[in-house]
């Protein structure tokens, strides 16, 4: 806090009293008025601490989303893989594991033509729906003739899901039945465990049998029996959509409404 003020001399009487000037006084009162201004302003407002929150709060989300996306971007512009079988973008995976992955589905594909792609993203921001997802890279990647033994598995490790999807030829030597174990049981059970090298190498184990002619091993089952579904219906899916935007559309409106509310309460106090 700086307060500065002008000073004048002193009268000194007759009696040995030393008498300050009017002007002084009057100046010191001024300057204390002046210093109470100051201060007070420069303490910010309740208005303005809620603009504030609301912006960090707004930044912070943007943030968040703009990764997750970006992620998303990222493996849809990946270009079409021809060495490795596998892109971890969740970082999820051990070096054993991504080894292992190459050495089995390198073997697949030299046997019997069918090409597995194992891919990790670690949240779906954009395309929320894992299934439509996968099959977005599926077609990024290939031409349907060219694709027809091509398939995805996809493990979205925040949701506790994924998918597996390929060609038509593909799809069909799997089996709905195998297709439905693998993303309705396999997938969220490993995962939710957190256990995610576990998900990859056993839902491989089943694929690649499949695949081969050979016996398929069964997967892991819950407890109560009960399989539950880990992928969005289209309702879903748009309900989510319409939460989203409640959340931005109530940040951007305290980031409108509040500045407002401050500047009036200035207005009506002066």
């Amino acid at each position: 806090l700086h307060c500065t003020s002008g000073q004048q001399p002193m009268k000194l009487q007759a009696s040995g009293r030393v008498q300050a000037p009017k002007a002084f006084a009057r100046g010191s009162r001024k300057m204390a008025v002046t210093c109470k201004a100051v201060q007070k302003a420069e303490q910010p407002s309740i208005g303005q601490r809620i603009a504030a929150m609301g912006a960090a709060t707004m930044m912070s989300l943007s943030a968040l989303s703009g990764a997750a996306v970006a992620s998303e971007f990222d493996l849809l512009a990946e270009p079409k893989p021809t060495t490795n079988y596998y892109i971890d973008d969740a970082s999820v995976l051990s070096v054993s594991t991504k080894s292992d992955i190459n050495k089995k589905l390198k073997d697949l594909e030299d046997q019997t033509g069918f090409r597995v792609e194992v891919l990790t993203v670690r949240k779906l921001e954009y395309e929320t729906d894992a299934f439509a997802f996968a099959d977005k890279i599926q077609e990024g990647w290939y031409s349907e003739a060219e694709g027809d033994k091509k398939g995805i598995l996809l493990v979205v490790t925040a949701a506790k899901e994924g998918a597996l999807t390929g060609g038509k030829t593909f799809m069909k030597t799997l089996g709905d039945d195998l297709i439905d174990s693998i993303v309705g049981d396999q997938i969220p059970i490993y995962t939710e465990q957190e256990k995610y090298n576990l998900t990859v190498e056993s839902s491989l184990d089943r694929v690649t049998a499949a695949l081969k002619g050979e016996a398929v091993p069964e997967g892991p089952v819950r407890p109560d029996n009960t399989r539950k579904r880990t992928y969005r219906t289209k309702e879903e899916t748009e309900k989510s959509k319409n939460v989203t935007s409640t959340v931005v559309g109530t940040l951007l409106l305290i980031a409108v409404v509040v500045p407002m509310l401050q500047y009036y309460g200035y207005v009506a106090k002066d």
